[in-house]
């Protein structure tokens, strides 16, 4: 029988938090157990395994991610918008630095067509037809602006800026102003 209370969704966010606390990799069906003072079995009519629990943390901080994201640019073009959805980036990083990580987990393709991946490369593509790139050099702009935001997200968390000037706040200023001179003036194909 089931846990009184315990439903996949619950374990879901119980699992989320862990990775924010603890980092993704530390999530597993044992640990969430011993948060919720139960044995592992007891666990296993909500998610079938580790690997469920980690998808589903997964598809939480996607659904996060685009629900801020289309929040932050409803309005905005241009420069405007590429900030906004940078800042979303980096202020969810920041927050939910577990959840971040999980952002990233390879899903498989069914799941990964149904999730809220799709809506958030939807909301970067508008933003980049606003600069007019066409394929396949909006791919390779999406491609840009996401290693971009991962990348530095993670020095920056990882406190690879903490101990030079200028500060890292100054640094992502001027970085999102040559990312916007870049997609307003993209290469032709050599």
């Amino acid at each position: 029988m089931a846990r009184v209370g315990l439903t996949p969704q619950r374990l879901t966010r119980a699992g989320a938090e862990l990775a924010d606390e603890s980092g993704f990799d530390q999530v597993t069906v044992s640990a969430l157990a011993r948060r919720f003072d139960v044995k592992p079995a007891s666990l296993y009519s909500h998610v079938k395994n580790s690997q469920d629990l980690r998808t589903r943390i997964a598809l939480l901080a996607l659904e996060e991610l685009a629900d801020r994201a289309a929040d932050a640019l409803a309005g905005r073009a241009g420069k405007d918008a590429l900030a906004a959805l940078a800042n979303v980036h980096r202020d969810y990083a920041r927050e939910h630095p577990g959840r971040t990580t999980a952002a990233r987990l390879r899903l498989d393709p069914e799941t990964a067509a149904a999730s809220a991946g799709v809506r958030l490369a939807q909301m970067t593509r508008a933003i980049l037809r606003g600069y007019d790139l066409a394929e396949p050099d909006q791919t390779h702009a999406v491609r840009l602006l996401g290693s971009f935001f991962h990348g530095y997200v993670s020095l920056e968390l990882g406190g690879g800026f903490s101990h030079s000037l200028p500060d890292s706040e100054e640094t992502w200023t001027r970085m999102l102003d040559a990312l916007d001179a870049l997609l307003r003036n993209w290469p032709a194909p050599s």
